[in-house]
């Protein structure tokens, strides 16, 4: 919408504040083509309200309000009357007069970006528009950007991701294909602790606290040109695209971590007799990728250890063959099963305790189950 401000209504220097109300999810707002702030509503309380300062010139302003919804509700009581977007009241509050009500106000409606009308993601779309080159276009972090390079795609078979950790939120098309919306939403917990003794919690056991819920974005290779890839992306928040990557997933290691009683999808079967006799133990598997095999154990504990992949440690109770057992059934192999139980470690190191296996292994390239490693 267009507002009329005289001159005698912007006294002292001081800017009006515009205050809008939203049912959610999330609101940008632009005055005179100037982007003046955000805000967001959350997973508990979709409703939220923008009332930021703003600049405002004498004569017509053009007020533009951005809404996003982050899908529509589909299930609940009379969900269809559950109302999502910008339903107001939109006003300024500090002009010379006082309280300026926008709501009945004209406004404009349009759906969709006018990148997205363009076709700014297919190969020929982006040829339509004046791109900024180089450094130019990385050194002020806007909202609301559209962004492309190009690349070559790296050799070898390896899966392929794209880190987008130095980013905020939006959308990442690769040669015209969407590999989906990212949104570096950082996890909040407390993750210096781990037990899941008494009654269980989502919030016992907690993992990556201060870390993206996604930074890693696949990126299949069946989309990709030896040379030339187009990369387009829509930033909403604001980042640094000088900072995002093209990564290759190897794997140098692989962790397992059981528990001796580990359900087992048929690990009983139930006779004519009605008596269950039991199929399976838990097992741990090791599984390196195509081409490598397991050449050391960094860690084997049967007992209680303690940690996660990469940062294992024996506990209070450990038994001393653990690491013998575990190189003897993988050591040479791509990959391999070590039953969780007693008996395969000879003796109960800690009994009436619930016990476990936790494993590491190193996986490398050039060896197999006839050539042991001379590492031993």
């Amino acid at each position: 919408t267009n507002v009329d401000i005289s001159s005698s209504e912007l006294h002292g220097g001081k800017k009006p504040t515009l205050t809008v109300q939203s049912a959610g999810h999330a609101l940008h707002v632009f005055v005179n083509g100037q982007f003046s702030g955000s805000a967001f509503g959350t997973r508990e309380q979709r409703q939220f309200t923008f009332a930021k300062p703003v600049h405002l010139r004498a004569g017509i302003n053009k007020i533009a309000l951005l809404s996003i919804a982050v899908g529509l509700p589909n299930v609940g009581l009379h969900y269809e009357s559950w109302k999502t977007g910008i339903l107001g009241p939109v006003f300024l509050d500090g002009l010379g007069q006082g309280r300026k009500d926008l709501t009945m106000q004209k406004w404009f409606n349009k759906v969709g970006l006018k990148g997205e009308a363009m076709d700014l993601v297919s190969p020929n779309g982006g040829s339509s528009v004046d791109w900024i080159r180089g450094s130019l276009a990385t050194q002020t972090k806007q909202t609301l950007k559209w962004y492309k390079a190009y690349f070559n795609a790296p050799g070898g078979d390896e899966p392929l991701a794209l880190d987008m950790r130095s980013m905020g939120k939006g959308q990442v098309w690769i040669n015209g294909q969407s590999i989906g919306r990212y949104w570096m939403a950082y996890a909040n917990g407390d993750c210096s602790l781990c037990s899941y003794i008494g009654t269980f919690r989502p919030t016992k056991c907690q993992l990556g606290c201060g870390q993206p819920t996604q930074r890693w974005y696949h990126v299949p290779r069946s989309w990709l040109k030896p040379t030339k890839n187009l990369m387009v992306m829509f930033e909403e928040l604001g980042g640094d695209p000088s900072k995002i990557t093209l990564v290759k997933r190897s794997v140098a290691g692989v962790c397992a971590d059981l528990q001796e009683h580990h359900p087992n999808a048929e690990k009983f079967d139930i006779d004519s007799h009605e008596e269950s006799k039991t199929l399976h133990q838990a097992q741990v598997h090791l599984q390196c990728v195509p081409g490598q095999s397991i050449s050391s154990i960094k860690f084997a504990s049967f007992g209680t250890p303690t940690g996660t992949c990469g940062s294992f440690q024996q506990g209070t109770c450990h038994a001393t063959n653990s690491h013998a057992i575990v190189e003897k059934n993988c050591i040479g192999r791509e990959s391999c099963l070590v039953t969780v139980s007693n008996s395969i470690f000879g003796t109960d190191p800690c009994p009436n305790v619930l016990k476990r296996l936790s494993v590491e292994a190193v996986c490398s390239t050039g060896l197999t189950a006839n050539q042991p490693d001379s590492r031993r």
